[in-house]
């Protein structure tokens, strides 16, 4: 009875490994090689993404380090008549509101007016200068996904054409590269998609913060050049 049930478990064991085929595994590089040649096209655009990221977001972070003082100094400096010493402090800083400071200190004397709107002028380059670019990365926010459904699309056609072309012999293993490209392509065009996405909004944020500091900045340099006025 023991011999019969060892041989039973034998069978059983080579049944089951009859029945469970060896599962294949791949590497990222190989399971992203399925997606086809729209992966190239996908993986350009995440390295644009990545490069354009890092490019604006190092130049956002120049343009807001500023001494939190800064504003207080000029002031003290104009107030003392030491206009020079006003220019000098904002040449040392390669800031935006630094430069729009700047444009109103060399108008000193002139119209307010005209020192207000030569703020406004330097202010508005100083934002497309910081804005410059961040169309880009919305353009791949919004268009690799768009090229991950296009691979989509075009898997299926591939694993549609396979069965037709298979007619009445067809195997699971026709449609393996049509749907391995729709599935890859699609969760690829989604990753690049997404990080672009949130890599924009972060960078329109900061964007905004540095507006807001520009346009109270000014307010404080028009306020200024009214107390002598008022005394």
């Amino acid at each position: 009875m023991l011999f019969s049930i060892l041989q039973a478990g034998g069978a059983v064991d080579a049944v089951e490994a009859v029945a469970s085929p060896q599962v294949e595994t791949y590497t990222l590089i190989e399971l992203a090689a399925k997606g086809g040649w729209l992966m190239i096209v996908l993986l350009i655009l995440s390295i644009l993404a990545i490069y354009m990221f890092g490019k604006k977001w190092w130049m956002i972070r120049q343009a807001g380090q500023i001494d939190k003082n800064f504003m207080n100094d000029i002031r003290d400096y104009i107030l003392q008549g030491k206009i020079k010493s006003a220019q000098e402090l904002c040449a040392h800083y390669d800031a935006p509101v630094a430069r729009m400071v700047e444009a109103g200190i060399v108008r000193i004397g002139r119209p307010l007016s005209d020192i207000q709107t030569a703020i406004e002028n330097v202010g508005n380059a100083e934002v497309g200068r910081l804005e410059k670019g961040l169309p880009y990365l919305a353009t791949i926010a919004g268009g690799a996904p768009m090229i991950g459904f296009l691979g989509t699309v075009t898997g299926m056609i591939r694993a549609f054409f396979n069965m037709a072309q298979a007619q009445n012999n067809v195997d699971i293993t026709l449609l393996a590269n049509g749907i391995y490209e729709a599935m890859v392509t699609t969760v690829g065009g989604l990753i690049v998609g997404i990080l672009a996405y949130f890599g924009y909004n972060f960078l329109t944020t900061k964007v905004s913060s540095i507006v807001y500091s520009m346009e109270r900045a000014t307010i404080k340099f028009m306020d200024l050049l009214n107390e002598p006025s008022e005394s």
